[in-house]
């Protein structure tokens, strides 16, 4: 449709009902990606990142999850407000996903070769034998000989694992691919393999991607864009250049001093004092607040709009917003 936005997500609010109360999940959220671009979504556990992906997907388990509010739209097409036909065409084939856990995203009792078969034909109208071949060729563009197509899950290590989903991932050449933490799993050599698999892949057919990862390294390596989620609200939004040399929110800057620096002696890292909230819990100001080193009066009584440090970089943090006068809603 040739539209500058892959993916406009727009005010996207989601709960779900406990038996301890409504959790807010998604508060609000605002994100764009563009085609080819690369966009890392880092926030804390239970930050509401997995939520949104699965959201986007159409995935979103309803009850007890539900959108109170906000627009998905993807290459122009709102994917809250589409048809089960429509939606069920468009995953897979223009949208994957990577999931966590490889263990638990392959079928134990099916071959690999013909899991991926089963998603080839599901969007292309072509024979057995060809999804096979094509089949095969993904195997070995993910690093693993085509005669293990005949192989069974239980066969293969973690990492091969997830390069056997990487590959049903890619089996259409979809347009976005959704990874949520894809290494968590893995150890720390596999991880290092398996990222940079992923990231020659994207570029090679040209994929744009959400990369949900709590590693910060990860998305200085591969991200163009980052969003930094907290409370199930992004709190940061920009290129990746402008958050890693002007972290503006807080928390964002909370997240950069965490983490050890290879030039400076220090005995202890600082810390991000306090806990994220109670999924149940209704803040009535900022969300962060609580573990705020600048919170004012004002945080505390008043949730932040967005302000636009830039055209391309925004914050919800009222420090900003004193010095413009005014937010965005």
């Amino acid at each position: 449709m040739g539209n500058e936005k892959l993916l406009d997500i727009k005010n996207l609010s989601v709960t779900y009902k406990t038996e301890d109360g409504i959790v807010y999940a998604v508060n609000d959220l605002n994100m764009e990606i563009g085609h080819k671009e690369t966009l890392g979504f880092v926030g804390e556990t239970g930050a509401g990142k997995t939520t949104t992906a699965m959201t986007i997907m159409g995935l979103l388990p309803t009850p007890p999850g539900k959108v109170t509010s906000g627009e998905i739209l993807f290459d122009g097409r709102d994917m809250l407000t589409i048809s089960d036909k429509e939606r069920r065409s468009i995953l897979g084939e223009e949208i994957s996903m990577i999931f966590q856990d490889p263990m638990t995203s392959l079928n134990p009792s099916m071959r690999v070769g013909d899991q991926i078969v089963e998603m080839i034909r599901l969007h292309k109208k072509i024979g057995k034998k060809e999804a096979m071949v094509e089949a095969e060729n993904l195997l070995e563009m993910v690093g693993i000989r085509r005669e293990r197509a005949r192989s069974y899950p239980h066969q293969f290590s973690g990492g091969m694992k997830q390069r056997v989903v990487i590959a049903i991932a890619l089996a259409c050449r979809p347009k976005l691919i959704i990874a949520d933490e894809p290494t968590t799993a893995l150890d720390v050599t596999i991880q290092a393999q398996v990222m940079n698999l992923i990231k020659e892949l994207k570029e090679k057919f040209g994929t744009s991607m959400i990369l949900i990862t709590h590693d910060l390294g990860i998305v200085a390596e591969i991200c163009d864009k980052v969003a930094i989620m907290y409370a199930g609200q992004i709190v940061e939004y920009a290129s990746v250049e402008k958050v890693y040399n002007n972290p503006s929110h807080p928390y964002t800057n909370g997240l950069f001093n965490s983490i050890p620096k290879l030039d400076t002696e220090e005995e202890w890292l600082e810390e991000i004092h306090g806990l994220p909230p109670e999924p149940t819990e209704r803040i009535e100001g900022c969300a962060f607040s609580p573990r705020c080193p600048n919170c004012m009066e004002i945080c505390k009584h008043k949730k932040p709009g967005i302000t636009h440090i830039d055209e391309e970089h925004y914050v919800r943090c009222f420090l900003y917003e004193k010095e413009e006068g005014e937010a965005d809603d």
